[in-house]
Formats: C-alpha cells, sequence, structure tokens
C-alpha cells in the first residue's frame, strides 16, 4: 500500500454538525409538517445548488414563484443558517489536530455555499487549519463530479494514490476512489480513527 501523505477532510457531518430541522423547530414544530418542508420544498436538491454557487435570492426566488404560500419560511433559510450547524464534533477535531501535529499534509474539500462557508471558518476557527480549501461554491462544483477531486488535486499539488479523502457521502468516497485516492466513508469519530489505523496512521 502506498503510504498516505495528502488526507483530504470533508465537513459537513464529519467535522461540524449539519441539520436544517434545527432552524426550523419553532416555526414547524410538527415534525411531519416541517419534514414535508425541508424534502420538498426547501429541500436537500435546492440547497445544493446554493453549493453550486447560486445566489441565495435567486434560490429564494425559485421557490417563491412556486410555493408562494411559503414565502416566509423559504426566506428564513438563510438567516437561520447557523442554527443548522450547531456545533462541532470534537473528537473529530481532535483527529484532525493530530494528523496536523504528524505533520500530515491536510486539506478540505466541501459542498458548501461561497458565504455560509466564511460564517463556518468564524464559528470554528479548525477550518481556517491545514494547507486550504476547495469551496464547491467559489468554483461552480459539486462532489461527486470527478472533475472536483481533479481541481483540488491540481490546485495542492496532490498526488492522488497517496491521498485519503475522509467523507460520510458514500457516493463521494466511490467517486473518490474512481479518480484514484484512497477514501473512508466517515460514520463516527471512533471508527475513523480505527480505519486510520489501516492505513498506517497511528494517532
Amino acid at each position: 500500500m502506498v503510504q498516505i501523505k495528502h488526507i483530504v477532510f470533508d465537513i459537513g457531518k464529519v467535522l461540524i454538525h449539519y441539520d436544517p430541522h434545527l432552524a426550523y423547530i419553532e416555526r414547524l414544530p410538527d415534525l411531519e409538517t416541517r419534514t414535508h418542508f425541508l424534502t420538498k420544498i426547501c429541500s436537500n436538491d435546492w440547497n445544493l445548488e446554493q453549493d453550486r454557487g447560486r445566489p441565495w435570492a435567486e434560490a429564494e426566488a425559485v421557490l417563491i414563484a412556486q410555493y408562494p404560500e411559503y414565502e416566509d419560511l423559504i426566506r428564513a433559510f438563510r438567516p437561520n443558517w447557523h442554527k443548522m450547524v450547531s456545533h462541532a464534533y470534537d473528537d473529530s477535531v481532535a483527529i484532525l489536530d493530530g494528523l496536523l501535529a504528524q505533520d500530515y499534509d491536510v486539506t478540505f474539500l466541501t459542498n458548501f455555499a461561497a458565504d455560509t462557508f466564511v460564517e463556518a471558518q468564524q464559528r470554528f476557527p479548525f477550518l481556517t487549519k491545514g494547507r486550504g480549501v476547495t469551496v464547491s461554491g467559489l468554483i461552480g462544483l459539486l462532489k461527486p463530479d470527478p472533475a472536483i477531486y481533479e481541481h483540488h488535486t491540481k490546485s495542492f499539488d496532490l498526488e492522488p494514490e497517496a491521498t485519503l479523502f475522509i467523507d460520510d457521502n458514500g457516493p463521494n468516497i466511490i467517486a473518490a476512489k474512481a479518480y484514484g485516492w484512497q477514501g473512508i466513508q466517515f460514520s463516527s469519530s471512533s471508527a475513523l480513527q480505527s480505519e486510520l489505523k489501516s492505513f498506517g496512521i497511528n494517532l
């Protein structure tokens, strides 16, 4: 096995929590109603387009044209985004710090809107650690598009076979492996620490 030199972290649900329900519990206390709104209206697919770079004003206008009765709730998504990222996963951050302490080359690759990522870095300073980050909203590419792995590889001069990617999303890991990286699908911090050992990384 090639020795790992580069470690690429996803961010949401690996290092910080993300749950849009947290922004709507007070406005939509009924779980069924709230789930309908967040799966059928302000859905993950809709939000991904902001991660691709679509401006929030345009995103809101698209939905309001379709669902004018939900205008206030649609407009509430962005101002309440901070509630969706309620906390960091301290054990994962400890792993990040341990890798940096052992001089691994750490970068981040994330599907994230450009403006909310700035907020995330301000709230979670560990997101400024490492050598840098590729933010989907800044380059108009989303995981698992192979082009985003190529972009990240070239931007940070990575050796693909010596690169280990950590992401909670299975299709993102599959695409990274197809590109030539190694991969670990994140499920928990304890599992990650164990799986890192299989790559010869002991923390």
